[in-house]
């Protein structure tokens, strides 16, 4: 579930997970301040009323609590207090009174806090926090005759109606006595594990089911019930306990565990996230065994009970950073640079968006919230645009038609980032494989102003390599050593280094000449060269560029040219 006030997550903003403190606070003008502000907490209006009034997660939760800490850290380090702090459920108030308040949960982000919060608690449970809808249970007499949605704490609609059809919710106890109970409807799973298929919008479902006029027992059949709170039950949490499974509410009892400590509440934690459970999960619940009498009760996180959720599976970051990324091949490569975030075990700085025309639908720009995962569980994913920045930064964006297999042989204005690619495939295990040499040497080569062209480093010496930044005597030497031994590599070597396209299973041979005289014909008569490739390799050769190479080699020495 997401937040239940701004004024709770105000309380905690010296709890900030590491994916939202790794910003500095941002050097901002007093105007764009106040506009960034508004505008994520107008974003963050939007999805309230649409998880809360409407029952629709437009965000997943991790994003959203993330993005209420990127607010309330916003406006601290600004000093923004003229825009008021909205409730989350203002718009879910429904015409029905609940006869106890729902309070809602205090939220604890790390270990440290979880920590904290069990310092000096006794008679302390954990429960695994089911990812549903919440309810209120009113039964008079053993018999069922109001059940109401959460709302706003305070009051809610009346989904009784809906609960009939409803078969894990029982229509009468046994026990006729008058009896309120608070639970959450979920989705019905079959060894749902959490760690593995996430939530599967499992919250969705039943919130969608319930927002009908009307659901039909089939339906209903899909929706189980969890009751973790019996409010003017037993003090007792075992007392109570024994009475929710004497009234049929078994997985109240198989799903609460005795806590002894932080050590305890990690294992149940970690086995909860990984072990196949009935419902989807986002965390556990802890809570004291003992609490104030129901009468007591308000609309907001008390002090006995806190969930502790599960590790974010996806991660919000920020925009640093645009660049425009040019491979060998002329592919053009938008790359992102944000503010560092962790998500499970690793550290991101750099995200790769994929294509030119994915960041274009997507329209990315420094400042812009985004929203990680990880593939595989190991590859950092861009996942969507969270929220954007008010401020569209403009961006010099690079035209496909003018990037080719066949442009930037030399570095000039717009074309750093395809030369260097075709430096690093010259040098790389599938061109010249050359020793101890990589981006790293080339970006020195470059900055020094020794590369104006793909085979200039042919033509530096011991002295000239010695006076280049960064290159200390002894790494001059082997990167001359190195330079030196790439004048024996065979000609086919040679020809794929400085960028042939591929031709598995053509015999080459050992000469240019008869290469260059081929038409296009002639290639695509080569096994395997359909009449794409053999186009390539044709203008290959025909190539200008690649023509003032192959003298370049010529003049070099080099075998075949």
């Amino acid at each position: 579930m997401q937040p239940i006030l701004y004024a709770l997550i105000c309380a905690l903003i010296g709890l900030i997970p590491t994916t939202a403190t790794a910003q500095s606070c941002p050097d901002w003008p007093p105007a764009k301040a106040r506009s960034e502000i508004l505008a994520l907490q107008n974003q963050l209006a939007q999805w309230d009323d649409s998880y809360h009034r409407q029952g629709v997660s437009l965000v997943a939760d991790e994003l959203y609590d993330q993005s209420v800490q990127r607010l309330t850290k916003l406006r601290k380090c600004l000093a923004e207090t003229s825009i008021s702090t909205l409730n989350p459920l203002q718009t879910a108030r429904g015409p029905v009174a609940h006869p106890i308040p729902h309070t809602g949960l205090t939220k604890l982000p790390n270990e440290a806090d979880v920590q904290s919060w069990l310092e000096g608690r006794s008679d302390v449970w954990i429960q695994p926090k089911v990812d549903g809808v919440a309810v209120t249970l009113v039964y008079a007499d053993g018999k069922l005759v109001s059940v109401i949605s959460r709302g706003d704490g305070v009051s809610g609609q009346d989904w009784t109606g809906h609960a009939l059809q409803i078969e894990a919710i029982p229509r009468h106890l046994p026990w006729e006595k008058d009896v309120v109970l608070q639970g959450e409807l979920y989705w019905r799973l079959t060894d749902h594990v959490q760690a593995d298929a996430g939530s599967l919008n499992a919250r969705s479902k039943v919130a969608g089911l319930l927002a009908r006029h009307a659901i039909s027992a089939e339906e209903g059949a899909q929706v189980g019930l969890f009751v973790w709170d019996w409010p003017e039950g037993p003090s007792d949490m075992n007392e109570r306990l024994a009475g929710l499974r004497a009234m049929g509410f078994e997985d109240s009892v198989r799903f609460s565990e005795p806590l002894q400590g932080f050590a305890q509440a990690k294992n149940w934690r970690e086995h909860w996230y990984r072990a196949p459970l009935p419902f989807a999960t986002d965390g556990v619940v802890i809570r004291q065994g003992e609490r104030p009498s129901a009468e007591h009760w308000q609309a907001k996180a008390p002090y006995w009970i806190a969930a502790w959720k599960y590790p974010f599976a996806k991660a919000l970051a920020e925009v640093r950073k645009v660049q425009f990324n040019i491979g060998r091949s002329g592919k053009i490569t938008p790359v992102l640079d944000i503010e560092p975030v962790r998500l499970d075990d690793r550290n991101i700085t750099r995200i790769s968006v994929g294509s030119l025309r994915r960041w274009q639908d997507m329209d990315i720009r420094p400042g812009d919230q985004v929203a990680l995962s990880l593939a595989g569980l190991t590859i950092p994913r861009l996942d969507a645009v969270v929220s954007r920045s008010v401020e569209r930064v403009p961006l010099n964006v690079p035209q496909p038609g003018q990037y080719h297999s066949l442009s930037c042989w030399q570095p000039v204005d717009g074309c750093e980032s395809q030369f260097l690619e075709r430096l690093k495939w010259l040098s790389g295990k599938k061109g010249l494989a050359l020793s101890g040499v990589g981006p790293g040497t080339w970006d020195k080569l470059i900055q020094a102003g020794q590369l104006n062209g793909l085979l200039d480093w042919m033509n530096l010496d011991s002295a000239q390599l010695a006076n280049i930044p960064g290159l200390g005597e002894r790494s001059s030497a082997k990167l001359l050593a190195s330079f030196q031994a790439a004048r024996e590599k065979p000609f086919a070597v040679w020809l794929k280094a400085i960028g042939l396209p591929p031709a598995t299973g053509v015999d080459l041979g050992e000469s240019w000449a008869p290469l260059a005289s081929r038409s296009i014909v002639e290639w695509q008569a080569e096994p395997g060269i359909g009449s794409g490739r053999a186009k390539q390799l044709h203008a290959f050769f025909q190539d200008p560029q690649v023509q003032a190479l192959t003298r370049q080699l010529r003049g070099k020495g080099i075998n075949g040219f």
